[in-house]
């Protein structure tokens, strides 16, 4: 399966030297490069958190394997929803799927379903994928979609997944799709996601859905966050950092509603 772009043109540019500028733009003179086991980046338009993302990507030495854990933002499709075997087109080429490592996180997560529904129109992951291609082409990536779900079947696709990963000898990145609260006055989401990037960096997944869930904090990723966290713990991850934080209000000015995003790493 040939997956084609959804949003080129609209989040990011559909020109592919306009982008590989946007992107070089984004990811120069940041620190220098290290391993790490995931990160959460977000996936609103470049021209809000690009930034953001690129201060991720450019702190990464980024392994040849990937899974990307993005949110189902429409109501189609499966609540985990994996492909297997293809690739993904963006304007920059072509990003094949890593079949051998899908197979492996089906085998040890049976809730996981093979759905191009769940994909074909989805931003979350596709907006990841130039950042990957044009600072190191040669990676595979498997894409999993996650709609809503209990805290309880989050946290059990997160162990499942981290133990599938325990048995593979490469290094393997979680790419962890999620902007943070929405919508909300600048001064309140900060607020609001400064909490959650709390529960972040304790790597605490329980407490990270709670406080989304109790205070309202309107974080998409929420599921893909808890995935993650509960994978990390399974693999012993015992370290986070937030590398950027800014709002949609630093870009256009308008502070009465605005977007969060944060940008993390965990090693």
């Amino acid at each position: 399966m040939l997956r084609l772009p959804a949003v080129a043109g609209q989040f990011y540019p559909a020109a592919p030297a306009e982008l590989s500028a946007l992107i070089r733009k984004y990811t120069a003179k940041h620190e220098p490069r290290q391993r790490v086991r995931a990160c959460l980046v977000p996936h609103a338009g470049y021209v809000y958190s690009g930034h953001v993302a690129g201060a991720v990507f450019a702190r990464i030495i980024l392994p040849k394997r990937i899974v990307i854990l993005g949110v189902r933002h429409q109501p189609q499709g499966e609540s985990l929803a994996i492909l297997s075997e293809g690739a993904w087109r963006t304007p920059l080429g072509d990003a094949p799927i890593d079949t051998d490592l899908a197979l492996r996180l089906r085998n040890a997560c049976p809730s996981l379903r093979e759905d191009p529904v769940a994909h074909s129109r989805e931003h979350s992951l596709e907006v990841e994928i130039p950042f990957l291609q044009e600072l190191d082409p040669a990676f595979s990536f498997v894409p999993i979609a996650i709609g809503h779900l209990r805290f309880e079947e989050l946290e059990k696709t997160g162990r499942e997944i981290g133990r599938a990963l325990l048995d593979v000898s490469e290094d393997v990145l979680l790419v962890t799709s999620s902007d943070m609260n929405h919508y909300e006055d600048d001064e309140t989401t900060r607020w609001k996601d400064h909490m959650a990037m709390e529960r972040l960096l304790q790597l605490d997944a329980k407490k990270l859905y709670q406080t989304c869930t109790e205070e309202r904090v309107s974080m998409c990723g929420l599921g893909p966050a808890v995935v993650m966290l509960s994978a990390l713990k399974t693999l012993g991850v015992q370290n986070a950092q937030v590398v950027r934080y800014a709002t949609s209000g630093d870009v256009s000015a308008d502070r009465s509603a605005v977007v969060g995003y944060a940008g993390m790493i965990f090693y």
